[in-house]
């Protein structure tokens, strides 16, 4: 793969699903590859596979598509190093940008103007020991900090960890549930009785679409 490529899954025009710009016309670039292996995960399809694109070749498909919202996300989108000048070039020509990452590797080369979308990773994702917490010093109010929550005991951990790391002082934070083993209404009212200063929400794409990919 030449230095200026990644391999990519998929790039697609849809509706954002999810975050600060739920609703909204969105180009998602999905990258392959990635470390961790939640138990939740939908979309392993990225897992291996994918075709190397240039950079290049990626803008032009972008621009085609015409969204002003671009969604970087995976798989884990940072295992691939130049993901970051992908990132770059897109803020350059004057996309808002928004990465999907696990949390588990580095933050900190993100280009500041790109949103992060941070997934911490619950008990119930199998991968808790992934989260890297060092990454919280980077986060700022362009950012979010997302728990997808499995059962009430993920749900009581979120609760702690966010409040041990003062994450909502440092950006907002997203509760959603795992589709299929928490029923919104229930998260919904844990986060009313608990009072918690977090985003509920829920998966738009999958309400609209299901577990379809290029949606």
């Amino acid at each position: 793969m030449s230095k200026d490529s990644l391999r990519i899954t998929e790039i697609f025009y849809s509706l954002q699903g999810e975050g600060k710009t739920v609703g909204l016309p969105t180009t998602f670039i999905r990258l392959t590859g990635c470390p961790l292996r939640c138990g939740y995960c939908d979309t392993e399809y990225a897992f291996h596979g994918g075709e190397v694109r240039s950079i290049d070749e990626i803008l032009v498909e972008v621009d085609g598509l015409g969204a002003r919202y671009i969604n970087v996300t995976g798989g884990e989108p940072l295992a691939q190093k130049r993901v970051h000048e992908l990132m770059e070039r897109l803020c350059d020509a004057g996309y808002q940008v928004s990465l999907e990452t696990s949390g588990a590797l580095d933050v900190s080369e993100v280009d500041v103007r790109v949103t992060k979308v941070l997934d911490v990773k619950t008990p119930g994702s199998l991968e808790v020991d992934k989260n890297k917490h060092a990454n919280y010093q980077y986060l700022t109010q362009n950012d979010q900090v997302k728990y997808v929550i499995c059962d009430v005991e993920d749900f009581h951990w979120s609760k702690e960890h966010m409040r041990e790391h003062a994450l909502n002082d440092k950006c907002e934070v997203l509760f959603s549930p795992v589709q299929g083993k928490l029923a919104a209404t229930d998260l919904a009212n844990w986060v009313l009785e608990e009072k918690l200063p977090v985003r509920f929400q829920i998966q738009l794409h999958k309400y609209l679409w299901g577990d379809v990919p290029g949606k």
